[in-house]
């Protein structure tokens, strides 16, 4: 041996010692050839683990350059890559060929390649078989030049996985072809979520060693996952290999269609049909012929073939030349090669029955190996090995999970299963540590059919186990360990009949926070599915909660949430709220901060299941003619099929070269049409997600809709695109073109639809007419002019614009969707039936009749989804969640469900009869609060343009008054007088007493808050100009102001309530006097005036900052209205400002990115504060004044000092949310507490920050987005605000701990 790696070895003695199983390395010394079996012996003889590594390392010194190189592989791999590092800088050269040279034909540099990238070592006892490899090897080098796919295809147990590795050791293969790595996954057959966690643990031993990416989280789902394996292989491995071993089917195979370098091994030879890119397959015989079958046999005995006794020949020919089942065979004869008898008697004499009979395994002949391999083991090894058959097919298990199931300390078990790996009743992956204990399917089948009858009670006592050794609690290391018992804890149970103890398992919020931080939520919503008839016989009810809670919050979920106060926000009646809402105050009690959303019991989700299917706008989704499935297509140019009760994606298809602009199910749900921007029409199969057809070349613009006829007895595609004349086409699938064009429209048509029937096509266009075509003679039968409805309204009948057109259940009506109108027809007279108005301010994007009611759906853009029954003209539900235009709805075949799809990038199902006409009407962002005792008083303008009262912690509407004429713009609450105002877009504003007389029709909670001694008065700025001031216990109009002539952006009235302050869109501030009426006209602004400030100082006259766009702030004379000081504060829009406590300084932050504080005395800037990335919008001043916070349009937040402007804290997230912020959107609002410790900030969502950290203490996720603002109660423990979509949320502190 060279003296450098002789003294390496010296060196490193006593660390190989104390860490090395010698038993493990010398397999692979012994078949290098480097080390005898009489060395093993003598090695293997010593008492204890130091002694044989001892005694190993004794023999080495005493050997050449090949046994120190054959040391070192033996340690990459067995996983010892710290300790092999310690020997890599000293290997020796064996030849001057250098790293070529080595008995396996590879270098050192490669073979680390190797063992890093997960590929098997080469089997103990190993059979060449040349020619196989060196067709495989021709194969893989035509992938050197190009992406593709190599297939190795055979029965199982043929040595499928054996050849796939072993072709890999080739040193030139690797360095020309593969020069970034070899990466191996095992991939089996496996469910979705399964397939994820294979993927996950794919894109984690990728991104090793990349220090950039070190915090990236697992992907959350199997699309996430194949777009981060695409990134991966594209830039940081293009030239690297992917074997994946054990492919079952094509979903799984289409999730590693990433355009790269892929080897599989499967049993289906035509898997790859389903994926592009180049193909070559190799097949292996599906058994050994007799002469390799016997080198096998002759390896393990160490006999030449021809010295074999006869029996061999026999043996062979039982096990049908199955490598497996030979090897079985040979393991047993390696222990005791006197029995050759004995064993074959074993396989001829017993009659085991078949595990599955339509399985392509030989079972016979791996039945009667698997049973006289059993029958060598010692009685207690047998029990030991009976108790594998609960384990999970393609599922490894760490030695810690067995000795947690078998009571014994971990090195007891890790002998135990070296015994059966020896015995080759067990696999052990060594690519990483800890080893990996896995039994081939063969394996598994055998055990799980021998003990049938007593798996309940096998997984019972795994069960029982886990219970006594994690008494206190699950295990929290995201290891094999913990890994395994999250997932597989469920399922034990149930395979033990334990239902009692799955239901505490599964119904506890404890496991839900634990399986999530573990694993995401996926898996969890897999197991309430999969579990539910389990489930539902303890309890149904609460087993839809914790499923309803997770099915539309997971999104929220992968964001590692706080799971508690997430859990929160449920229904009170619900166990997931019941056992949030105890811990939540258990947390409470030790400082944490949890709120509660104590108004939300007026509030019900509607929505069924959110689905997230895209990552750009949903423009289309529809069901299949079953209901069973939904396919959905938008602006990512990809067609994605889901099953409806769970979500689970089945197939996803790069469809298009542009945005997908809609799909269509066949009546036999064989094919989904889709049609694209580009203007093509495709048609696909929906079991293998293939292209069958492409129409091209017959429309000159995009495509906007395509539908089949609903019966199957004849089955035709139509479609409608945005060209002038041949706009509307007919298709048969079985031909290469068009079938019929149908003319009549000059215009774009934008929807089409068949009748019941599919007598007619009615068509919706931009000419302002739905035509009704008879389909067999391709000729147009009526024409309904939808624009001469809209005359009165003084538009012209060419810019109405028809979106859709749907017909009855019957077929007797059709109704069509223009503006924000449904018009309803009766089909043979074409008389007007009745007339759908909806909100003024949204357009109907789409409307579909229910198939089996009197329901009609209308998607709105104002992000919501409306029914009516169109024969009352009643609108039954209105359907919030959306965050963003509804451009589509559809009911299921049998009218049960409704899907809406929105440019929020979801699609949200509801259950049609679970939907009623909702009492809660949305609210607007601009409102009031007054906290008075302990209770809350809201003042907002609801979506019917009225003035809303509502009161207490539950938010209960105690007043509404008359709808107003012009746009409610602003609100305040005077907390002197007892008088109402409010402000209007017409330009005015109305002031005046309220009464004492106690309203009527309000209870008596309205009473006591609108009586005198509560003093409450509302000022209402309007979009037009005017304010006015309400009687709130009558609605009367006390007082009109007019003066203003835009839109009232704001109005406020001083403390002791004798004066209204109103800005507006004119630029002007005016100051109202309530007594006199009079009014001070503020004017020298030159763009609106958003907001003002009165400026609380010791002056003896009262001073306002008013601020605007043109980027001034102004000081008036409250009293005179006279401009004190006229300050040019930014070059750019104001967007906020704020006054110190005491008066002595005011701020002001700027779209110039910039904030600034000023002095009142001075009147002169004091402290400059840049870095914000993106303009400021708001700032907030500390109580005690010694702090200004700062948020921008990112969703920063910065803390500076008020001593001298230095930046204190930048509050914020480490990275980015869904909408690529770091608070879901602009920072609106900020609030400090009394004691100036806590900051709460508004969003996308709520945050709550520590002022003295800068770290979140709190997050509230509401159900809607784009909060404008947030009220705080003096003591900091009740907040309210009101989101996009027009929900109150009054949110409580939980009791128990201090903010």
């Amino acid at each position: 041996m060279d003296q450098r790696a002789l003294s390496c070895l010296l060196r490193s003695r006593s660390t190989l010692e104390q860490d090395i199983k010698a038993s493990y390395l010398m397999d692979h010394m012994v078949s290098d050839g480097v080390l005898a079996q009489d060395e093993e012996d003598t090695v293997l003889s010593k008492a204890t683990r130091k002694e044989q590594a001892a005694t190993l390392l004794e023999f080495l010194l005493r050997k050449d350059n090949r046994a120190y190189v054959s040391f070192y592989n033996a340690l990459i791999r067995e996983g010892y890559g710290d300790l092999a590092s310690l020997l890599y800088r000293d290997l020796p050269q064996l030849s001057p060929e250098g790293e070529n040279s080595h008995s396996n034909g590879i270098s050192p540099t490669v073979q680390v390649m190797l063992s890093e990238g997960g590929v098997p070592q080469r089997p103990t006892v190993f059979v060449n078989r040349p020619v196989l490899l060196s067709v495989l090897r021709e194969k893989l080098r035509r992938l050197q030049k190009a992406v593709g796919w190599v297939t190795v295809f055979g029965m199982a147990g043929s040595g499928k996985s054996v050849l796939a590795a072993e072709a890999m050791r080739d040193h030139t293969l690797i360095t020309e072809c593969f020069p970034d790595g070899v990466h191996w996954l095992s991939v089996g057959q496996c469910e979705r979520a399964e397939l994820l966690v294979r993927m996950q643990s794919l894109c984690f031993r990728l991104e090793q060693g990349q220090s950039l990416e070190a915090g990236l989280r697992p992907p959350g789902s199997v699309e996430e996952a194949k777009e981060r394996l695409r990134f991966l292989m594209l830039r940081r491995f293009p030239r690297s290999l992917l074997i994946l071993d054990d492919v079952w089917d094509i979903s799984s195979l289409r999730a590693f269609d990433v355009q790269c370098r892929v080897l599989l091994t499967t049993r289906h030879r035509d898997l790859t049909d389903a994926v592009s890119g180049q193909k070559y397959s190799v097949q292996v015989e599906s058994g050994l012929d007799e002469e390799k079958a016997l080198e096998i046999l002759s390896l393990y005995v160490n006999l030449k073939p021809q010295n074999l006794p006869e029996q061999a020949r026999i043996i062979v020919k039982e096990c049908k030349g199955s490598p497996l089942v030979v090897s079985l065979i040979g393991a047993l004869l390696r222990d005791f090669p006197d029995r050759w008898g004995y064993y074959l008697r074993q396989l001829q004499k017993k009659q085991f029955q078949r595990i599955r009979k339509s399985s392509s395994y030989d079972y016979e002949a791996l039945d009667q190996a698997m049973d006289a391999s059993m029958q060598v083991l010692d009685d207690e090894h047998r029990k030991l090995y009976k108790d594998l058959s609960v384990l999970e097919k393609d599922v490894k298990v760490p030695a810690k999970v067995l000795s947690v199931l078998w009571s014994r300390e971990l090195e007891e078990v890790e002998d135990v299963l070296q015994e059966f790996v020896n015995k080759s009743l067990l696999f052990r992956d060594c690519n990483q540590r800890p080893y990996l204990y896995y039994l081939h399917d063969l394996q598994l089948d055998f055990l799980t059919e021998q003990n049938r009858t007593q798996l309940a009670k096998l997984h019972g006592k795994v069960v029982h186990q886990y219970q006594h050794a994690y008494a206190e609690g699950p295990p929290t290391t995201v290891d094999e360990e913990g890994l395994y018992w999250c997932r597989f804890l469920p399922y034990h149970m149930a395979r033990a009949s334990m239902a009692k103890e799955l239901c505490s398992l599964m119904f506890s919020l404890d496991w839900v926070k634990h399986k999530v931080q573990m694993m995401g939520s996926a898996h969890l919503i897999n197991d309430y599915v999969e579990y539910s008839a389990v489930l539902d016989q303890e309890n149904s009810e609460v087993r839809l909660q914790f499923q309803e809670f997770l099915s539309l919050n997971g999104h929220q979920l992968e964001q590692k949430p706080d799971v508690v106060q997430l859990a929160l926000a449920q229904p009170r009646c619900s166990e997931v709220y019941r056992q949030a809402l105890l811990q939540a105050q258990q947390r409470a009690s030790r400082g944490q901060l949890y709120l509660d959303w104590v108004n939300k019991s007026s509030l019900e989700s509607l929505s069924r299941l959110v689905i997230h299917p895209q990552q750009n706008s949903v423009y289309h989704a529809c069901f299949s003619r079953d209901g069973s499935k939904i396919a959905s297509c938008g602006a990512s140019s990809t067609l994605r099929v889901f099953r409806c009760t769970s979500g689970e994606r089945l197939q996803e298809i790069q469809a298009h070269d542009d945005e997908v602009l809609c799909c269509a199910f066949s009546p036999d749900d064989r094919h989904i049409a889709t049609c694209s921007s580009d203007r093509k029409v495709k048609i696909w199969n929906v079991e293998r997600g293939t292209l069958l057809r492409v129409f091209k070349d017959e429309y000159e613009e995009q495509i906007n809709h395509c539908q089949f006829t609903n019966n199957q007895r004849r089955i035709l595609l139509a479609t409608c695109s945005n060209d002038r004349i041949a706009n509307t086409k007919l298709w048969n699938l079985n031909k290469p073109s068009s079938q019929n064009t149908l003319f009549g429209h000059m215009e774009p048509v934008n929807h089409c639809c068949f009748s019941p029937d599919d007598a007619y096509l009615a068509t919706s266009s931009c000419d302002g007419t739905v035509k009704l075509f008879d389909v067999a003679s391709a000729n147009e039968w009526k024409t309904v002019k939808i624009s001469q409805y809209f005359q009165s309204e003084g538009d012209e009948e060419s810019s109405v614009t028809v979106k859709c057109s749907t017909w009855s259940a019957d077929g007797t009506r059709i109704m069509c969707a223009a503006k924000n109108t449904v018009l309803v027809f009766n089909v043979a007279t074409l008389e007007m039936l009745l007339e759908i108005r909806t909100s003024r301010l949204s357009t109907v994007q789409y409307c579909q009749a229910c198939p089996t009611s009197q329901l009609l759906a209308l998607a709105l853009s104002h992000y919501t989804v409306e029914l009516w029954d169109f024969e009352a003209n009643r609108k039954m539900a209105e359907c919030s969640g959306h965050l963003s235009w509804v451009p589509c709805v559809q009911f299921c075949p049998d009218g049960s469900r409704l899907l809406s799809c929105s440019d929020d990038q979801t699609i949200r199902l509801w259950e049609t009869e679970r939907v009623h006409t909702s009492s809660a009407v949305a609210l607007k962002r601009d409102f009031d609060v007054l906290f008075h005792q302990g209770d809350v008083t809201v003042v907002t303008a609801d979506s019917r343009n009225r003035l809303q009262v509502r009161s207490g912690m539950a938010g209960t509407p105690v007043f509404e008054s008359e709808e107003q004429t012009a746009r409610i713009r602003s609100t305040c609450i005077c907390r002197q007088g007892p008088a109402v105002a409010l402000g209007t877009d017409d330009g005015t504003v109305q002031a005046g007493r309220m009464s004492s007389k106690a309203p009527r029709n309000i209870g008596w909670r309205a009473v006591q808050l609108l009586s005198p001694q509560r003093m409450l008065a509302q000022a209402l700025g309007l979009e037009l100009g005017p304010a006015q001031v309400l009687e709130v216990s009558s609605g009367k109009t006390l007082a009109t102001l007019h003066g203003h002539t835009k839109t009232v952006h704001h109005c406020l009235f001083t403390d002791d309530g004798q004066i209204l302050i109103t800005s507006s869109e004119d630029t002007t501030v005016r100051v109202w006097k309530m007594m006199t009426g009079e009014c001070l006209v503020l004017e020298g602004h030159k763009e609106p005036v958003r907001k003002f400030h009165l400026l609380r100082s010791t002056s003896p006259t009262p001073m306002l900052l008013s601020w605007s766009f043109d980027g001034t702030v102004k000081v008036w004379d409250l009293t005179s209205g006279e401009k004190l000081h006229d300050l040019q504060c930014h070059e750019a829009a104001i967007l906020s400002g704020d006054v110190t406590p005491n008066g002595h300084f005011f701020s002001t932050v700027s779209a110039d990115k910039t904030a600034k504080v000023w002095n009142c005395s001075s009147w002169g800037m004091e402290f400059f504060l840049s870095g914000h990335k993106a303009c400021v919008r708001s700032c907030r001043f500390s109580w005690d004044g010694k702090r200004l916070a700062t948020g921008d349009d990112n969703g920063e937040i910065r803390l500076w000092s008020m001593l001298d402007g230095a930046l204190l804290k930048t509050c914020s997230q480490n990275t980015r949310d869904c909408m690529d912020s770091f608070h879901g959107g602009w920072v609106t609002d900020l609030h400090f507490s009394p004691d100036n410790r806590v900051l709460v900030s508004t969003g996308g969502y709520i945050k709550w920050w520590s002022v003295e950290r800068g770290e979140a203490l709190q997050t509230f996720h509401t159900t809607g987005n784009n909060l404008k603002q947030i009220h705080a109660s003096p003591d900091f423990k009740t907040f309210v605000t009101i989101d996009n979509i027009g929900i109150l949320y009054i949110l409580k502190q939980v009791e128990g701990g201090q903010v």
